[in-house]
């Protein structure tokens, strides 16, 4: 069986991003691994689980009824509540790896623990399947090449939250939620791009108009460059997750 390692913070990751890719995954038999700064189970950012607090664009921003069993499923799992420590990774103890995004504050551990990073840069050392959607992408983006010093997306096409996205669900949203939409000064898509060899290998696809389901992969979109797959939001989730099983499989 293989076995698909999924790191997340201790709070503040996206439900969808998680949840969808963890039951694709279990269901067609993947052993599907967690890992925490702390150890201890994390939790997904509950205002997007839950709606609160945003107003009159909850039934944009919130995660899918979907998507919220499915987080409720996968926080009940045994390998959810028993994470590894980021520092306790075996990375060849896994065949695949995947990264969830999110943009609370909360993530920042996540996004910029230099343990993860390294293993991260063993994964693409060693051109094992790896996953990252929104946010995740710019864990990967952070992650150095041990040989060149040098992003391990330097040379990949990717994408990742388009800067309109972020810009849109902040404006949206400032007179009440401040900054809580913008996880850094700097958006995504500026950060995932300057570390590129090519600005034009950031790849933005279609406007994102409508979340993707297991009906209508259609609307979804990703990216794919060798044993790298990106996508954008919670609204590629299901396109993303069923790219990745094909990936595995292949």
């Amino acid at each position: 069986m293989k076995k698909v390692l999924v790191p997340l913070p201790d709070y503040g990751f996206d439900p969808t991003e998680a949840a969808i890719p963890w039951l694709l995954l279990t269901t067609k038999g993947y052993d599907v691994q967690f890992a925490t700064p702390s150890g201890y189970s994390g939790m997904a950012d509950m205002r997007i689980l839950r709606g609160e607090q945003l107003g009159i664009w909850k039934w944009l921003l919130q995660a899918r009824k979907d998507a919220v069993v499915a987080y409720h499923q996968m926080s009940n799992s045994d390998a959810f509540c028993n994470p590894c420590k980021y520092e306790d990774i075996q990375a060849d103890d896994f065949d695949a790896l995947l990264l969830p995004g999110g943009h609370d504050k909360g993530v920042r551990p996540y996004l910029e623990s230099a343990v993860l990073q390294q293993q991260v840069a063993r994964f693409f050392a060693e051109q094992k399947p790896v996953g990252a959607i929104c946010h995740g992408v710019v864990l990967a983006a952070r992650s150095r090449a041990a040989q060149t010093g040098q992003s391990v997306l330097h040379s990949y096409n990717t994408t990742a939250l388009l800067q309109s996205q972020e810009f849109a669900a902040y404006h949206l949203t400032k007179l009440w939620l401040k900054d809580y939409y913008l996880t850094y000064s700097t958006t995504v898509q500026q950060e995932v791009t300057a570390c590129l060899s090519d600005a034009r290998h950031f790849i933005k696809g279609p406007m994102p108009m409508l979340k993707d389901d297991a009906h209508h992969l259609n609307r979804g979109f990703t990216v794919l460059d060798r044993h790298y797959l990106s996508a954008r939001w919670p609204g590629d989730a299901y396109r993303f997750s069923t790219e990745f099983l094909k990936l595995l499989d292949a």
